[in-house]
């Protein structure tokens, strides 16, 4: 069991049958009664979000989630096919449970795969990734970083906001927490 009061982002509870995922939590006072948690959560199984508000002091049971290191390979009928880099075992994920993940995805991309007993319920990404820019609008002479950029679509789907000297067929360094642009990748 864990206290309320300790959850952060990230960590993962049981509650009523689900899994649920914390995707915020924060304190909270109101100016009259009780310190209240309000949380941001995700049912793992679902997709589901809800907002809600726990006592502090409350108890939710802790579940235990395994991470196991594997290499994507392709995507067939809105299924993720991935493989275990040990033993070449092949794990299918549906897109829908996955679908934000996959924005930072490419083939043969190594991530790691979560397991809540035998089922597979998410992918861990690596703290940044290296995405291509396949359309953006053109260079604009003399801008510098400190302007306020322009929308990129890279070789995933994803669009990040770029500084204006980035053109197509760059390779950026992205933040997987929130898709920002960090730099140009090294050569």
């Amino acid at each position: 069991m864990i206290a309320v009061s300790d959850l952060k982002a990230g960590m993962t509870f049981e509650q009523d049958g689900k899994l649920i995922k914390v995707l915020e939590a924060s304190h909270h006072k109101p100016g009259k009664g009780n310190t209240v948690m309000r949380m941001k959560l995700k049912d793992i199984r679902s997709g589901s979000t809800i907002e809600t508000t726990m006592r502090p002091d409350d108890k939710v049971p802790k579940a235990y989630i395994e991470s196991k290191p594997v290499q994507y390979l392709y995507n067939q009928d809105d299924i993720e096919i991935f493989m275990d880099l040990e033993t070449y075992d092949q794990y299918e994920i549906p897109t829908t449970i996955v679908e934000d993940e996959m924005l930072y995805i490419l083939e043969n991309m190594e991530v790691k795969i979560q397991f809540y007993g035998t089922e597979v319920i998410g992918v861990t990404l690596p703290k940044t990734v290296e995405l291509k820019v396949v359309e953006t609008q053109p260079s604009i002479k003399g801008a510098t970083a400190t302007g306020s950029g322009k929308p990129a679509k890279m070789e995933t789907g994803l669009t990040v906001n770029v500084p204006d000297f980035i053109e197509a067929d760059e390779v950026l360094e992205v933040n997987t927490a929130d898709g920002s642009y960090l730099k140009r990748a090294a050569k």
